[in-house]
């Protein structure tokens, strides 16, 4: 069945915002619900159909954040709701960890014909990106009997304690959570845009990777040591930024000259955001593991860890969950890789280029546009205070989100100062043109003040 998007021209704003009914419920969270969260704007969801977004007041927005890159097939596509509806009326839980169910077996037989790298594979199921984060960390301390770690800086890993000690995003994730995991190491990753001035894209890509040979497995970290080498693809908060296809084969080739296993973060840009099943892809590189989440269930929550199948070689009880896999998630996550397989990826490539084709253009028509960069609906918009210097316009920024919220556009920030461009991948050209004709106008308004 071919997916459906109900007709509209346009976001419509009714009321005031926060409307009168989100008021109380903003009231409400005040009251009862943890500070820790990071709200950008006041959206009170109440419904949403593919691209939009209907609050409790009745408004209707364009969602180009896709609930945080997590609703890949839209809002409430009528396949996942069917499946959800089918699986949740026969079995909706029996613990994957002590007993067994079909539908295990069933996503990971079609997680293992669109993985990233040869079979024969194994799955781990978790609940979130970073319990797959965790599961692999784990994993690879297991498997190669070594301690040591090695991420990079802008990386965001997850929040709990172990993908926790691999981000390296934002300090306050980390302030008063004192001591870490130990034993991870940061490095530098290739942020083609603020590279070092008068240094060759390329070459800056090759010598960011070759860091970790050429200076850390010589000072301080012997290289025999080292179990994983975690890497975003993309990476998502870090601002999207995309790692040159340089830099991903040189992580691959120290890894295998040291027996070091290539862990990739797949969570925010896999599952057909980039245009491609998963971003790694692009750069021709194989990992020994990936971790997946967000997209891969259209909002239904399941993480993944993906191996090579020898590298899970733990024993029973060596790690589980009891949630991990729950049949209903299950369920969502085969109905989401049909639609993907079927148009969803296809549709990422095919607007993200039409995307692209726009944003190109702004930084020579917007005096606040750094740089544009990105893979399929996966786009980052760096806005800066001076395009010489390129000062980071974080304030700024902050206010273009809102400026779009309250034109009924939902937009999230990424790193300091970047805007993200990632709505589900079922969006049209024709929405991508709505949504993108407002952002401009944002943006032409800040530029002014």
């Amino acid at each position: 069945m071919a997916t459906t998007i109900a007709p509209t021209a346009g976001p419509k704003i009714r009321t005031r915002l926060p409307g009168p009914n989100a008021q109380r419920v903003l009231a409400g969270d005040q009251t009862y619900i943890s500070p820790s969260y990071t709200r950008t704007y006041p959206l009170v969801a109440k419904r949403g159909r593919g691209v939009v977004i209907e609050d409790v007041d009745g408004n209707e927005f364009f969602d180009f954040a896709a609930g945080i890159a997590v609703v890949s097939t839209g809002h409430c596509h009528p396949e996942v709701v069917s499946a959800i509806q089918k699986q949740a009326a026969e079995l909706i839980h029996m613990s994957g960890t002590d007993f067994y169910y079909e539908n295990m077996i069933t996503l990971a037989e079609r997680l293992s014909s669109i993985a990233p790298m040869k079979g024969p594979h194994k799955v781990y199921y978790g609940n979130s990106g970073t319990e797959a984060v965790e599961a692999a960390m784990k994993l690879a301390r297991y498997h190669t009997k070594r301690q040591n770690i090695i991420a990079f800086y802008g990386a965001f890993h997850g929040r709990t304690m172990g993908s926790l000690s691999l981000t390296a995003s934002k300090v306050q994730q980390r302030r008063r959570f004192f001591p870490l995991v130990p034993g991870v190491t940061h490095v530098p990753y290739p942020y083609v845009y603020r590279r070092p001035a008068g240094t060759e894209a390329r070459q800056y890509a090759i010598d960011c990777a070759r860091f970790i040979e050429e200076k850390l497995f010589k000072t301080t970290l012997p290289p025999e040591e080292v179990a994983a080498i975690f890497v975003e693809p993309i990476q998502g908060e870090g601002g999207y930024v995309v790692a040159p296809p340089e830099f991903m084969q040189e992580l691959r080739r120290i890894c295998d000259q040291h027996g070091i296993l290539l862990v990739a973060d797949e969570v925010q840009c896999g599952a057909g955001r980039s245009g491609k099943w998963w971003a790694i892809q692009h750069a021709g590189v194989e990992p020994d593991i990936v971790c997946i989440a967000k997209g891969i269930a259209s909002g239904m929550p399941l993480g993944v860890t993906l191996t090579r199948a020898e590298i899970m070689d733990w024993v029973p009880g060596s790690h589980a969950s009891t949630f991990g896999g729950n049949p209903v998630c299950n369920a969502a996550a085969l109905a989401t890789i049909d639609v993907l397989e079927r148009e969803g990826v296809r549709n990422a490539e095919r607007v993200g280029r039409h995307i692209m084709d726009r944003l190109r253009t702004w930084p020579a028509r917007h005096r606040m546009v750094g740089d544009v960069r990105g893979l399929g609906l996966m786009i980052g918009v760096e806005i800066v205070k001076d395009q010489r210097t390129r000062e980071t316009a974080h304030d700024e920024r902050d206010q273009i989100v809102q400026l779009a919220f309250e034109r009924g556009l939902l937009f999230l920030g990424a790193g300091e100062n970047t805007l993200r461009v990632c709505p589900p991948l079922v969006v049209t050209p024709e929405q991508a043109d709505i949504a993108l004709d407002v952002l401009e106008e944002c943006i032409s308004i800040v530029e002014k003040k």
